[in-house]
Order: structure tokens, then C-alpha cells, then sequence
């Protein structure tokens, strides 16, 4: 196994970790869903991460989790959950990692992909599945005023996160 390998493998882990952990302690608070603290790692992946692994943490922090805590619950919010944060994770990964966009841009728009996907995830879930949940502009909606607090969190403390990362060379 190549040491990078192993550092991404590592990382990976500890992301995880945090994508498990961080969500009970918002919810206990009241602070879950305003702050979306599972986006916060599995965001940093994304910035810190070579796309495979990007991905993966992005896939396997809320199935993990959903089985761990019950959050996500299994159905309907784990199926978009998955394609959502994979997004976020693989967007950023795509846009500051690959092409060298500016991590402000970069975080900014995997928020709205990761969004977008989640809203066609619904709108499937919706058609397919016959789920009760607004329509996919509702939702994606609904997914951005409800979230302002995480959202604007998530811009003040990801990209410091991420130059302290690169700062100790742990990325």
C-alpha cells in the first residue's frame, strides 16, 4: 500500500468519524438540522481528499450513520442524503482539488450541486416511490432557507479547516 494510499485511507476514517459524531451532538442542542453538521466533514473531504476517497466518505458517512444513530432515518432521507453529500464531497474535490478553483467558489457551488442532486433524488423518490415530500424546487428550497445557519458556518470555518489542513501538510 502506497503511503498516500494509507493517508487518504486515514483521513477518510477520521472524517467519517466526525460525520458520525458531530450530527447527535447538534441534534441534542436543537441545532441538527439548521447546521448540517454531517456536511462539515464530508465537505472537507472533498477539499482534502483525492476524488475516489472524496466520493466514498461522502457515501458512507450517512449510511454509517443512519445504522449507527438513526440519522438519517433509512427512508426517505438516507437515498438522497448519500447522492447529496457524494455530491458536495466530489464537487469540491472537482473544483478546488483538479481545476484550482478558489475554495470560497468551490464550496459555494458543491453546496449547490450537492443540493440540485438531492432534489432530483426527491423528485424520483417522489414519482417512483410515491414518497410525501415537496416537489424538488420546494425541496431544494426548503434545503437552503432551512440550512442559512449551516450554511453560512460552513463558509467561515470549512476554508480556515482547510489552510490549517494544508498548513500542517496533512493535505
Amino acid at each position: 500500500m502506497q503511503s498516500g494510499t494509507a493517508r487518504e485511507i486515514v483521513l477518510s476514517g477520521i472524517l467519517i468519524a466526525l460525520g458520525i459524531v458531530l450530527p447527535p451532538v447538534f441534534h441534542a442542542f436543537g441545532a441538527g438540522s439548521a447546521f448540517s453538521p454531517m456536511h462539515i466533514p464530508v465537505l472537507i473531504a472533498g477539499f482534502s481528499l483525492k476524488l475516489p476517497f472524496a466520493i466514498m466518505t461522502g457515501f458512507i458517512t450517512p449510511v454509517l450513520s443512519s445504522f449507527i444513530t438513526g440519522m438519517p432515518p433509512l427512508f426517505p432521507v438516507l437515498p438522497y442524503m448519500v447522492f447529496e453529500l457524494s455530491a458536495y464531497s466530489a464537487a469540491a474535490c472537482m473544483l478546488h482539488r483538479v481545476t484550482g478553483k478558489n475554495i470560497y467558489v468551490s464550496l459555494i457551488i458543491s453546496m449547490m450541486v450537492g443540493r440540485i442532486i438531492a432534489g432530483i433524488i426527491v423528485w424520483l423518490l417522489v414519482i417512483f416511490f410515491n414518497v410525501k415530500m415537496p416537489g424538488p424546487f420546494a425541496f431544494i428550497c426548503g434545503s437552503i432557507t432551512g440550512a442559512i445557519p449551516g450554511i453560512i458556518a460552513q463558509l467561515a470555518i470549512i476554508p480556515g479547516i482547510v489552510a490549517s489542513l494544508k498548513k500542517s501538510k496533512v493535505i
